[in-house]
């Protein structure tokens, strides 16, 4: 492993302390799902606003993004990483014992500082390797990653019919505890300080924003997960209105995508190099669009069941695990002094695209809708991520690069 600087004493993270720190940012987002109508009757609120803890929790975690980034460039990213998780541990107790609806949300919203994992560890790797390198190896970080929200929902389910909501939100206040001890003992700094004033990074942002390479990958990234974000925001609906599943039944389908994710991190990580970020990005987005245009002719033509609508999500997942790793890489690449301001922007427009795709599917579904306004919303977000990254490949193509 090569370093920017010899000026970087400490060892780098394993890929165990950047898979957990990633998977933390994932349980976070989906543990508590299967829980949201039961939260719904125990704070007396109606469910559409009990789902806003996940829309709220990505809009927060997308400003975050677009903050972590320079931060962490500035001042190192062992020490922001600390905060972030010291902070989590501190929200993740106010959600607990929040005593109303609005005091929970106003918790959830703070422990969207959680994704100062995701951010870092893969800016972490960005610091490490070169871009297809990179890719290779998010690729694993986040296959890592999928094992979470894989079985996550399902392990939220179990804990709500066991004991209750709140073991939702206990369990990822232990793994955040072991997670800070941990990246304490074991993440050394992988990157140099700027040295420049935190204003001098928040200069640098036009530098990638005027990138159309930048935008090509960071579109592709947020499209393609635009898919998985609107699944997030109507898929426990749909389960448990539409088809009549109860909690833990909702927990086991709703990981279908992360079973796809898991394996499509895996190709990511063993071919990247070999085929290259842009092939991987748009054969990702061309699974993940054809698997929710089957699932859509298939309810059209009245023979949608739950088996189907949950199980064609794996090509999403599949998709997403091919496609956003890559993306990232390609983003993190254009600008390589600017790794972790790059992170997190890309994953500021990827989250804040997410919280209006989840939100939007919320309101869009009904008992009587059935699942055809979630499947429309998602195909529309696969296609138009098809485009971004044929953008980015004709360009590519056009210049000689």
């Amino acid at each position: 492993m090569q370093f920017s600087s010899p000026t970087i004493s400490r060892t780098p993270p394993t890929l165990a302390t950047l898979v957990l720190l990633s998977g933390l940012s994932a349980l976070s987002m989906n543990l508590f799902l299967p829980s949201l109508p039961f939260m719904a009757l125990y704070f007396e609120a109606d469910y559409k606003l009990m789902q806003l803890s996940i829309a709220l929790y990505l809009m927060v975690n997308a400003v975050l993004q677009i903050l972590i980034g320079p931060i962490a460039d500035n001042a190192g990213r062992r020490p922001v990483l600390l905060w972030g998780l010291g902070l989590f541990l501190l929200a993740t107790l106010g959600c607990i014992y929040a005593p109303s609806v609005q005091a929970f949300l106003v918790f959830r919203m703070c422990q969207a500082v959680v994704v100062v994992g995701m951010v870092l560890s893969r800016a972490a790797v960005r610091d490490m390797y070169d871009q297809d390198q990179a890719a290779s190896m998010i690729g694993y970080v986040t296959m890592g990653m999928a094992v979470v929200p894989m079985i996550g929902p399902a392990i939220g389910g179990l804990l709500e019919e066991a004991f209750g909501w709140k073991a939702n939100f206990w369990l990822p206040f232990g793994l955040a505890a072991f997670a800070f001890a941990l990246t304490y003992l074991d993440f050394g700094e992988t990157s140099a300080k700027s040295g420049k004033t935190l204003l001098q990074q928040f200069r640098e942002y036009p530098e990638l924003l005027t990138s159309p390479r930048f935008w090509g990958y960071a579109l592709s990234s947020a499209l393609s997960s635009g898919a998985f974000f609107a699944y997030l925001g109507g898929a426990p609906f749909i389960g448990t209105e539409v088809f009549g599943l109860s909690a833990a039944e909702v927990g086991i389908y709703f990981g279908a995508p992360a079973v796809g994710y898991f394996f499509g991190n895996f190709i990511s990580g063993r071919y990247s190099v070999r085929f290259g970020v842009n092939r991987m990005v748009l054969w990702g987005c061309w699974l993940n669009a054809i698997g929710i245009g089957l699932s859509a002719i298939l309810f059209l033509s009245g023979f949608g069941t739950e088996l189907s609508f949950f199980g064609f999500m794996t090509f999403v997942g599949l998709g997403n695990g091919m496609s956003i790793p890559n993306a990232t890489a390609g983003s993190l690449s254009v600008r390589p002094h600017l790794a972790a301001t790059a992170s997190g922007l890309s994953g500021a427009i990827m989250l804040g695209g997410g919280a209006a795709l989840s939100a939007l599917a919320g309101a869009l579904l009904t008992r009587e809708t059935g699942a055809m306004p979630l499947l429309w919303l998602m195909l529309t977000t696969a296609v138009l991520a098809i485009f971004a990254i044929s953008g980015v490949i004709r360009r590519e193509r056009r210049l000689g690069l």
